[in-house]
């Protein structure tokens, strides 16, 4: 299975900015670093496994084909949506934030 190109839109890329700071702040640039490296696998994975992840936030905010999958070993849902030629990141969230509205308000 070959991947698909990653689009991070812009809000997705702002999430992970403010990500790595955040980690480069309260953790140094090796913390940062880690976190960086997590959403670099995770992209990868998304581009070639689209399907793999869940649609859970999908029905509640009527957005057909939304997933999400988890950064490993960080707290962070990387939501997106599977186009035929390519991948949408929308969003870099934490796990334990309201989803549903940081979605609704910044998608």
């Amino acid at each position: 299975m070959s991947a698909k190109p990653i689009v991070l839109l812009p809000k997705a890329e702002q999430d992970i900015y403010q990500v790595v700071e955040h980690y480069r702040r309260e953790g140094g640039a090796t913390l940062a670093r880690r976190w960086a490296e997590a959403v670099e696998a995770a992209l990868r994975f998304i581009g070639t496994h689209a399907p793999s992840g869940s649609p859970r936030y999908a029905d509640m905010l009527g957005t057909p084909g939304l997933r999400y999958w988890q950064t490993r070993r960080f707290p962070y849902l990387i939501f997106y949506v599977e186009r035929s030629a390519q991948v949408d990141i929308w969003r870099v969230l934490h796990g334990e934030r309201d989803i549903a509205a940081w979605l609704r308000d910044g998608a």
